[in-house]
């Protein structure tokens, strides 16, 4: 072993950081100052901590806190450890954190001090032996543990094979799936998005990117952040998105990655201007649809135009239009070619080659595509196909000139602001509701979020329904994001012959009902 090259993900991040560590690494929206040093030293201390715990191999850290500078070293630091990180969006609440918790069975759960009261018990029950806090102000039980330990560490040996992180992506059923992403899924991505989306070494002036995104998510977390580090480029961090105030500082940066939402909020902006851009090289466009009239309106406004690409938690980035002009022009509606190594084809219903133009299913295959779920044999298997491709469940097509453009999603997913949202899940909580009989929930256009739910329900007989007390049941129960925009009351809903509800007449006959 001690002959191989050590394959950890931290491994390759390390040795792309700077000869001079003193300079600025993260620059946060409030005007704090982080160093490369700082991130050195402060995932030595955490990676230190996590090996005197004497967790096993492969132990699961899940993380459920706000977005801060340590939340991004604790990742580093479980890299670091050879640990496996699963970060938990920050609006799940209680039913949802009991399940992730229940089937990841981590041996660490760190979550903000505001949740600890109700975060803990869970934890405890599941067998997890050390719950640790950590809050947005670099306060918490994490961060008073780690200063204990010392600042140098030995970087854990870890194969390409081995698990980095989990990220859990709902199914129809409602039922979450961890998606095991290894050491070399992430760094072969990273390293090729190095290269195609053309990040500038210091030598050449240097990157700098706007890090405004989520990173419990696989664009901030893995596109973003392994892109800025892999490079050495300086991030100026926002906790959360603030269309002017991130407007005011792009004259200060080359790299912007956002959802659509976030480039509709922006074009709000009246300081967006082409001056505001002279600095920029690049804007990236992912996690949802990006509306044409988006793209037009961005490039009219800026002289810019946006790089929309296609990933998944399970295989990070599939696509992307090109960076270089030499490679071809960046275009509207289309997701662009298969990265470099990626594999992809559309195939119909009977597993055979759609022609040219064709609508099918896309499959994919390659360096940056997961081994499986977690704990999930059979659903794992069910995913791939014999000859080793992943079935992504989108449809879509592929052009004469090989763009590759979405056109609709198998399972009837919502993508919201960036956000995959479930119809099942929801319409199962609504079900349960007192007094409804059946629902409904469809994913409709939304000029500032791309697609939001809207909840079709029937009453039981004799019972009275009101839409927004249906709402506030499932505020209470669910993420904010998959809560639906609207809900109707309706009598009876359109089926075929078979009995299944009709929801492409839904979408369309209530497509205007969230504008």
């Amino acid at each position: 072993m001690d002959d191989l090259p050590n394959a950890n993900l931290f491994a390759a991040l390390r040795a792309a950081f700077p000869a001079d560590l003193d300079r600025i690494a993260v620059e946060t929206d409030d005007g704090l100052l982080y160093s490369w040093r700082d991130l050195e030293r402060g995932s030595a201390r955490i990676a230190n901590l996590l090996d005197a715990l004497g967790l096993e191999e492969g132990a699961r850290i899940a993380v459920q806190v706000e977005k801060s500078v340590e939340a991004l070293v604790l990742y580093l630091a479980t890299l670091r450890a050879g640990h496996v990180f699963l970060p938990l969006n920050t609006a799940y609440q209680s039913a949802e954190i009991d399940y992730f918790i229940g089937n990841a069975e981590p041996a660490v759960v760190v979550c903000a001090t505001r949740n600890a009261g109700w975060v803990e018990p869970i934890a405890q029950g599941a067998g997890t032996r050390h719950v640790f806090t950590l809050d947005d102000d670099r306060s918490g039980t994490l961060l008073e543990a780690a200063a204990r330990h010392g600042d140098q560490h030995t970087v854990a040996y870890r194969n390409d094979g081995d698990i980095a992180a989990v990220i859990y992506t709902s199914g129809t059923t409602g039922r979450s799936k961890g998606a095991m992403l290894t050491h070399g899924n992430l760094r072969s991505n990273a390293e090729v998005l190095k290269d195609y989306w053309g990040w500038r070494p210091e030598a050449q002036g240097g990157d700098v990117l706007i890090h405004a995104l989520p990173i419990f998510h696989v664009h901030g977390l893995f596109v973003a952040i392994h892109g800025a580090l892999l490079n050495g480029s300086r991030m100026i961090w926002f906790s959360k998105f603030d269309a002017k105030r991130v407007v005011e500082r792009l004259p200060e940066a080359s790299v912007f990655m956002g959802v659509p939402t976030l480039y509709v909020r922006m074009l709000a902006e009246p300081r967006l201007t082409r001056e505001a851009c002279r600095t920029m090289r690049l804007f990236i466009s992912g996690s949802a649809p990006l509306l044409i009239e988006t793209f037009n309106a961005w490039r009219e406004r800026t002289g810019h135009t946006i790089l929309e690409r296609y990933g998944m938690s399970e295989t990070v980035m599939l696509t992307s239009n090109p960076y270089d002009t030499v490679q071809g022009e960046r275009r509207g509606g289309t997701v662009g070619f298969p990265l470099p190594g990626v594999q992809l084809r559309v195939r119909d219903d009977q597993g055979e080659p759609c022609a040219g133009g064709e609508i099918g299913s896309i499959e994919v295959s390659g360096p940056n595509v997961f081994p499986g779920y977690w704990r999930m044999p059979e659903k794992t298997r069910e995913e791939f196909t014999e000859d080793g491709f992943f079935k992504t469940g989108d449809v879509g097509r592929i052009d004469a000139l090989g763009y590759v453009t979405i056109v609709g999603r198998s399972k009837d997913l919502i993508i919201s602001g960036g956000y995959n949202v479930y119809p099942a899940e929801i319409e199962g909580c609504i079900n349960e509701m007192p007094g409804v009989a059946e629902s409904a929930v469809i994913g409709v256009p939304h000029a500032d979020f791309g697609e939001v739910g809207v909840a079709l329900v029937i009453a039981r007989a004799g019972a009275t329904l009101e839409p927004q007390a249906i709402l506030a049941g499932l505020k209470a129960r669910l993420a904010n994001f998959k809560v639906p925009k609207r809900c109707f009351v309706v009598s009876e809903l359109p089926r075929n012959a078979m009995g299944k509800v009709q929801k492409t007449l839904l979408r369309e006959q209530y497509r205007s009902a969230a504008v």
